[in-house]
């Protein structure tokens, strides 16, 4: 299935969840936040959010400094 992880098609298996996502991109485990179609989702539901065709998913990591 094809979603857009910050704006780049990316195919993912049906019915894969956010925290599966973050397994496959070998996110870190802290300073990231993670948005589905415009939609913050907390990293505890990560595991209960699954995504959909189409979806789009913002990837935002944290940065030190000013």
């Amino acid at each position: 299935m094809k979603i857009y992880v910050n704006n780049k098609e990316t195919d993912v298996s049906e019915n894969m969840k956010v925290n599966e996502l973050a397994l496959q991109l070998q996110l870190p485990d802290k300073g990231i936040a993670l948005a589905v179609n415009n939609q913050m989702i907390p990293r505890t539901e990560w595991s209960n959010t699954t995504l959909k065709a189409e979806s789009h998913v913002i990837i935002i990591k944290a940065a030190c400094g000013g």
